[in-house]
């Protein structure tokens, strides 16, 4: 896995990456699915990997504004944290890290991110690019070349993790090398990148210029 490959910096998306917020996401967005009479069931596979205002704009409902709906959404959504939980290793793992090292990627606003790192007990990152930072949301590359450059790195010398489409695809096109995480994925997604379901068996090594080395944890069975 990337073997001999060092990295600058390591970028993790939030939502089914580093926590697992699918249940209370999906709780909100059916009330409001329901409430703009959509079919509930083709549409919640879609709200993942990218930010509200743009799943809702994609849409185009007649007589809505994904801005105010998006900030309603945000509203629903802070006040329902129940059953979020860590994607299984990923709290030790990130807390191994060197904070200059690491950052956090999502199309989550702030204020919901914190709210659910909180939740899920996951370290707060010491630099973190959220859905107020970037114009073009993912599936554009815009939001992993801002986390490089604010690290002081090269968005080519960084691994992306993610585990939707869009985030996917974002990582591609930034020029990072991909890991998928595959730990909430009901059905096997087809990637030519390296996937893992959890966490507990990653660990890393650090050269002299502090640059990091994916390698399996010694202790692991």
């Amino acid at each position: 896995m990337f073997a001999g490959r060092k990295f600058a910096a390591f970028l993790f998306d939030m939502d089914g990456t580093v926590l697992n917020s699918i249940a209370a996401a999906e709780r909100v967005w059916t009330t409001w699915a329901y409430r703009h009479g959509l079919d509930v069931a083709s549409f919640l596979p879609t709200i993942h990997g990218r930010r509200a205002r743009e799943t809702i704009a994609a849409l185009k409902l007649p007589g809505i504004d994904p801005i105010v709906e998006a900030e309603a959404l945000l509203k629903a959504e802070a006040t329902d944290l129940e059953g979020i939980i860590p994607i299984p290793g990923a709290v030790a793992f990130l807390k191994s890290l060197p904070l200059e090292r690491w950052a956090i990627v999502t199309s989550a606003p702030r204020e919901l991110a914190l709210l659910r790192l909180q939740a899920a007990g996951i370290p707060i990152p010491a630099m973190m690019v959220s859905a107020e930072d970037v114009t073009r949301g993912k599936p554009a590359p815009d939001c992993f070349l801002l986390a490089a450059k604010r690290l002081g790195v090269e968005a080519r010398d960084c691994l992306v993790f993610e585990d939707a489409p869009a985030g996917i695809a974002a990582g591609e096109a930034s020029g990072a090398s991909v890991m998928v995480i595959s730990a909430t994925h009901v059905h096997p997604v087809v990637t030519p990148h390296a996937s893992i379901a959890t966490y507990d068996s990653l660990g890393f090594a650090t050269d002299d210029s502090g640059w990091m080395v994916l390698e399996p944890q010694r202790d692991a069975a």
